[in-house]
């Protein structure tokens, strides 16, 4: 059950981030480290 939990948060995720680099102003590569950056911190409080 939470394999596919996982899966669903991954596609939904994927899909919105897609749609930010589509919308956001400037070069793609640094909003996609810039939502990845922020997903690593999201991660580690959530562990915490």
């Amino acid at each position: 059950m939470t394999y596919q939990t996982t899966i669903g948060w991954s596609l939904l995720s994927s899909g919105i981030v897609t749609l930010l680099l589509e919308v956001l102003p400037g070069p793609s590569l640094w909003w996609g480290l810039l939502l990845l950056a922020a997903g690593i911190v999201v991660l580690y409080v959530r562990r915490t």
